[in-house]
């Protein structure tokens, strides 16, 4: 009897989905990446994958089994955070910064506000801005091809010919959307992403106006001040931001219009860091400082109450 009380109130929506069906239908959208990952990278690539998703899976087994919670370990969201931190630093990382960053993901950036649901960040992000803030050197030291230099974006940054950067001789575009280039292990291959991306707009996991609007966004506004706004979108964490991370349930709005003005936000200040800013990319930080501005949104972007009217009576 106790359990039939325990319901919320109505309306009652049911549907077959799980946490761990939107969560390994992330996971398999970014398979593409990661093959693309390890056809530029080799077998690096799969060894820090590897090594960020066991320390996810263990970080959050421990502090569950410390704080004596049920044991959720396995129900996809740490594996998917450990892809998605591995995806956004470089391939050459040595893996005790890994290991370090993936604890301070799990830790500071979920279990910290109780668990999955309650986080108010990007876990993954949140691994990668203390890495950045500790080991600056390390997260911003890129290689490709047995080469080690300046990535796209850094060399459009200080006017450096594309051609010093690393990426592969031929058509500059196409290059950049295929991932033949140096960057983060998973940003490259705006093509892989975008193919996830599709994958899950299929699924109805995400909200194809999000990475529409944040794309769209920094298109315009970097042509606007002058830049080159293909490469713009091509380089850089802009895709797996767009796709994977803009997109979080946990860390965006509850409304489509909510989603499209932090969509925005981001693709704004994606720009305005990329092209006014000291630092050549802005995905990362945009992404965090609009997290933190979701509760706003969702104060003043409210869905109408179901069955409600308006003040007129209409």
């Amino acid at each position: 009897m106790s359990t039939i009380l325990k319901t919320g109130p109505a309306p009652h929506i049911r549907t077959k989905e799980t946490v761990e069906s939107v969560m390994y239908d992330v996971v398999i959208a970014l398979v593409p990446a990661l093959l693309m990952a390890i056809y530029s990278f080799g077998v690096r690539a799969l060894i820090l994958t590897s090594v960020s998703v066991l320390t996810c899976i263990a970080t959050e087994y421990l502090c569950q089994k410390a704080l004596k919670r049920d044991i959720e370990a396995f129900d996809g969201s740490a594996i998917l955070t450990g892809i998605l931190f591995s995806f956004v630093v470089p391939a050459i990382m040595p893996l005790q910064y890994v290991v370090i960053g993936n604890i301070v993901a799990i830790t500071l950036g979920k279990m910290v506000y109780g668990g999955l649901g309650h986080n108010i960040f990007n876990p993954a992000l949140i691994g990668r801005a203390f890495v950045q803030a500790s080991w600056p050197v390390a997260i911003t030291t890129f290689a490709y091809d047995g080469m080690s230099g300046a990535t796209v974006l850094d060399a459009m940054k200080r006017g450096i010919p594309l051609t010093d950067a690393l990426l592969q001789n031929g058509d500059q575009y196409l290059n950049a959307f295929i991932g033949r280039m140096g960057g983060c292990l998973g940003e490259t291959s705006s093509l892989a992403l975008l193919l996830g991306g599709a994958y899950l707009i299929y699924k109805k996991q995400i909200d194809w106006k999000v990475p529409a609007t944040m794309i769209g966004t920094v298109f315009i506004l970097t042509w606007a001040f002058g830049a080159d706004p293909i490469m713009q979108i091509f380089s850089g964490g802009l895709f797996l931001g767009a796709f994977f991370m803009a997109t979080d349930m946990v860390t965006s709005p509850t409304t489509s219009k909510g989603r499209v003005v932090f969509a925005f936000g981001i693709g704004l200040l994606v720009s305005l860091i990329r092209m006014k800013g000291g630092y050549p990319e802005g995905t990362a930080y945009a992404i965090l400082i609009m997290n933190g501005v979701v509760p706003l949104i969702d104060r003043y972007i409210r869905p109408k109450k179901f069955g409600g009217v308006s003040t007129n009576g209409k």
